[in-house]
């Protein structure tokens, strides 16, 4: 089991929910490395988009509630087993995943995903397609014709394109552009793909309560434009 790292105080908001294991703060587990979505700040606490969509969420639905972060490959099964209540991870909705978890309404559309590699002539039909272990884009990639190296950690998954490792990484554009921007070794190629069913808060199956509570403000935030805001502030897709 990985080790779970606090990384805020609670928020002072009313109306908490009780949970089957008599807690009543409702602990959000997200993954700190994936930036804009969500990363740790200088200080060490979690920052970014979904940082403040979690607390904006957590005020409109009454709910108390703290940080916590996880790594990825292990963040469902530990929702499941109980060391926090909520995934919001950039994590897309899928048919698979909801096989085991719960989703709520989707707080982002469908991000395009794209690759990054060190020249334009990559052939991505046969070569070597780096992703990070289990994300939409890791399933993707193996079910081409190209060779799927997995990493557990985004950076792994760059740095093995720098160094020769694998020819290109695919991942959420979103990711991946500001690596371009900032690296004059590596660019992001035309081609994209559009996978997955946009993002949303992933739950315990047997959480339906806090599911509806929270989808609720996320159609809240979206009616405002607030969402909407927060999305091009972020720079994590389309708007609603």
């Amino acid at each position: 089991m990985k080790n779970l790292y606090l990384t805020t105080a609670a928020l002072a908001v009313a109306g908490s929910m009780v949970f089957a294991d008599g807690h009543s703060v409702v602990r959000l587990g997200t993954e700190g490395a994936y930036p804009p979505y969500n990363f740790l700040n200088d200080d060490g606490e979690v920052d970014g988009f979904e940082r403040e969509v979690g607390d904006e969420l957590c005020a409109r639905a009454e709910l108390t509630c703290e940080w916590v972060t996880n790594e990825w490959d292990s963040i469902i099964p530990n929702l499941v087993s109980g060391n926090y209540d909520v995934i919001i991870a950039g994590m897309s909705i899928t048919d698979e995943r909801d096989e085991v978890i719960d989703f709520s309404e989707a707080y982002t559309q469908p991000d395009p995903s794209g690759y990054l590699a060190l020249s334009a002539d990559v052939d991505l039909a046969g070569g070597v397609i780096a992703a990070q272990t289990g994300t939409i884009q890791a399933a993707f990639v193996a079910s081409t014709g190209a060779t799927l190296l997995e990493f557990a950690t985004p950076d792994e998954t760059v740095a093995a394109v720098k160094s020769g490792e694998a020819d290109a990484v695919l991942a959420d554009k979103s990711y991946l552009q500001p690596i371009a921007d900032a690296d004059g070794d590596v660019l992001l190629l035309d081609q994209e793909e559009l996978i997955g069913g946009g993002i949303g808060l992933g739950v315990r199956e047997s959480d339906g309560e806090l599911r509806d509570k929270l989808s609720a403000a996320i159609a809240s935030m979206k009616a405002d434009g607030s969402l909407n805001a927060l999305i091009a502030k972020w720079d994590v897709g389309a708007p609603f």
